[in-house]
């Protein structure tokens, strides 16, 4: 079964009234299930490679982090559903309790798909009648900030369970279709990089406002930069396909080493959408080639910003070309003259990246937000002043900084109202399973 979606509604996400509070965490709670409304119970359940999760498992873990970070020690007399999810939906939280084997997650065949949906319901009607009684007697505000964590940290996993349930039909011969959408326009050409300049200077990096950020966003530091200049735009299909026709895969100067090690190791894989000489997800036919798509298989654009590269990728590029990856600092500096409207988000439910239109206008940033996320040349490493919170909750972030890539940006699975431009994703640098794209900057006088 496939469905056409429409855009959502925006909903406040700085909400401060309780009624506001509630319909904020319904609309991402909703949202989730919208995703899911095509899927049968045959798609929620496989796990196609360690670093993916079952539709069911993510649905299940989102509700299980409101019901131990919230209802557990303020609902009074709260009594867990089943009190072994709280092993079987764990992800990483040590001072919680064990967690079942990440890479087994695909064998828990159950709680049934109906149990897991069962249990969101029953901890989404404790959750809004504990905001309405914190509301009525005045304590939210001590709970105010755990809860839109869990609501931010739910529109995370909705971007997993998007990029998750791709891995997971990609493995399918038939190619499924998950969501309609229709055929972009015919190739028409984009226009010309353009490079802007920003001065050497020391600049503020990082969030500073009583809004809602992740603990690894601040705290908002001094950073000299040198001058340097960033693409206006995101590199296209058409543009890496002229990479893989000059032999990038086969030039070990481009390449760094683990990356080189990556394109060696994987060169002799019977998957061939596991060999590292493609985008994921590429694959070649008679007529040329082809990208498979939550829409099912389509021509591989020549104007689409190219996706599912890794860092190594993107990185062996940008030295074809002569140029580097932005870091993130520059990213974030340059960020302040897009526009966060202007990009492709999850909640057109189209989940491709679109092209760049041909008179799109010049002097202008484009594609910073949405679309791909963008790999910058920067280590996930913690800012100046960073210190995890105590317990749990501290868990979040600050134990993964380490051997970690920044990206920026937000995809075409981030929420719009999920998106800020100190937002900081991480992920492994062979890592391509997510909508990862990248832009180009150069050093400058």
């Amino acid at each position: 079964m496939t469905i056409a979606q429409s855009p959502t509604t925006p909903v406040n996400a700085d909400p401060q009234s309780p009624e506001e509070l509630i319909r904020y965490y319904q609309s991402v709670r909703s949202f989730t299930e919208r995703m899911c409304e095509p899927m049968v119970n045959e798609d929620y359940v496989i796990q196609s490679m360690p670093d993916v999760s079952p539709t069911k498992w993510h649905l299940a873990h989102v509700t299980w982090f409101f019901e131990t970070f919230v209802l557990g020690n303020n609902y009074p007399n709260y009594e867990p559903l089943n009190k072994q999810y709280n092993y079987l939906f764990n992800s990483y939280y040590n001072a919680v309790g064990e967690q079942f084997c990440r890479p087994r997650r695909g064998q828990i065949s159950r709680p049934t798909v109906k149990e897991v949906y069962d249990y969101r319901h029953y901890v989404d009607e404790k959750m809004v009648d504990l905001i309405t009684r914190m509301g009525r007697d005045g304590s939210l505000d001590n709970l105010r900030s755990v809860i839109i964590l869990g609501i931010n940290h739910e529109q995370q996993h909705q971007e997993l369970m998007a990029t998750d349930i791709k891995h997971v039909l990609s493995m399918n011969p038939l190619r499924p279709t998950l969501y309609e959408r229709p055929a972009d326009p015919a190739p028409v050409g984009v226009p010309d990089l353009e490079w802007f300049r920003y001065a050497e200077g020391v600049y503020d990096i990082g969030w500073n406002s009583d809004r809602f950020s992740f603990d690894n966003e601040g705290p908002e530091h001094k950073q000299y930069v040198n001058a340097f200049e960033i693409s206006s735009r995101l590199i296209t299909n058409g543009e890496y396909l002229e990479f893989m026709d000059d032999g990038g895969y086969h030039r070990p100067d481009l390449w760094l080493s683990l990356g080189w090690a990556e394109v060696q190791e994987n060169a002799l894989k019977e998957n061939d959408w596991e060999k590292f000489d493609k985008p994921l997800y590429w694959f070649q036919t008679d007529d040329g080639w082809m990208q498979y798509t939550l829409a099912g298989p389509r021509v591989v654009h020549p104007d689409e910003p190219v996706v599912h590269v890794s860092f190594f990728e993107a990185d062996a590029f940008a030295r074809w070309k002569g140029y580097r990856l932005p870091t993130e600092f520059e990213w974030e500096i340059a960020s302040a003259d897009a526009d966060i409207d202007g990009g492709t988000y999850s909640d057109s439910f189209r989940f491709h990246p679109r092209p760049l239109t041909a008179y799109a206008p010049s002097g202008r940033l484009h594609q910073m937000y949405g679309d791909v996320w963008e790999w910058t040349a920067s280590a996930y490493l913690p800012f100046p002043g960073f210190k995890a919170e105590e317990g749990a909750i501290g868990e979040y972030n600050g134990k993964f900084m380490a051997n970690q890539i920044v990206l920026r940006g937000g995809s075409v699975a981030t929420p719009q109202n999920h998106i800020r431009p100190t937002y900081r994703n991480f992920f492994y640098a062979k890592d391509k399973w997510q909508f990862m794209g990248f832009r180009l900057a150069r050093d400058t006088r």
